[in-house]
């Protein structure tokens, strides 16, 4: 029978389909993309708590370690490195005891500098040679010693209640040196000096210093006015003792120096 032009034919045969093409089928690729997300969210969800729970863990820590601080129960851990001093030092051994009958009326605190150089003759300064610049800061006490009075010191008349009182003059004591205020500003070595001292203490040098310092103070003190104000203290003092004891009339004379 034949067919009209105007009607197409049916196709007889498929278009070839590459080899390597896979079918269409959308809904089954679309199948395990919703499995992989499916079963992603639950692993990381485990990841997650267990984060957190370390998390938790490690602050409560930290909060306990820092509570126990507090309390002084754990050390500072600022500084891992922090210096540690150690105390041996034996035990304070008792060497004497006496009685003191001194009157300590006046006392001067006073600063020297000394500036002690050594050089060795027909030796270069640069190779041989020590100076030290040292302020010593020391302390001179002016004292009555009571002990040293004479039985007649006291001339005491009760009926008119007066008292007449002959004291030994102030003695003087030596510099004490206030190590805590006193200091090293600078020192100088030669060459061979520096050697010297890298291998031995020189500790008679350090004492030479200290001594000088104090024997320069002592001689100050002397004519700093010290004795006259320790004289002056020691009058008001007994006078004030003998005048709340009932006595009108106090007076205080030094015997001359021996």
């Amino acid at each position: 029978m034949a067919q009209s032009p105007d009607v197409d034919e049916p196709t007889r045969e498929y278009p070839a389909v590459p080899e390597d093409a896979s079918p269409a089928t959308p809904e089954l690729d679309k199948k395990p993309e919703l499995e992989e997300k499916s079963a992603d969210p639950p692993q990381r969800s485990i990841v997650a708590r267990v984060l957190i729970f370390f998390g938790v863990v490690f602050a409560v820590m930290v909060a306990a370690c820092f509570g126990l601080r507090a309390l002084h129960v754990l050390p500072s851990f600022d500084n891992p490195f922090e210096s540690k001093t150690t105390d041996r030092s034996q035990p304070v051994l008792l060497q004497s005891m006496r009685d003191l009958n001194r009157y300590v009326a006046a006392d001067g605190t006073f600063q020297v500098i000394v500036d002690l150089q050594e050089n060795k003759e027909n030796i270069p300064s640069f190779l041989v040679n020590r100076r030290i610049l040292f302020v010593g800061s020391g302390t001179v006490e002016e004292y009555v010693d009571f002990s040293k009075l004479a039985t007649s010191a006291l001339d005491v008349d009760n009926e008119s209640k007066t008292i007449k009182i002959t004291l030994p003059p102030p003695e003087q004591g030596n510099a004490a040196l206030d190590m805590q205020k006193s200091y090293v500003v600078e020192e100088q070595r030669g060459a061979l000096t520096a050697i010297g001292d890298a291998f031995r203490s020189d500790t008679d040098k350090q004492q030479r210093v200290y001594a000088m310092a104090q024997t320069k103070i002592t001689e100050a003190a002397r004519g700093s006015g010290l004795d006259q104000r320790a004289r002056d203290n020691t009058q008001r003092m007994l006078e004030s003792l003998f005048t709340r004891l009932g006595y009108t009339s106090v007076t205080i004379t030094y015997a001359n120096n021996p």
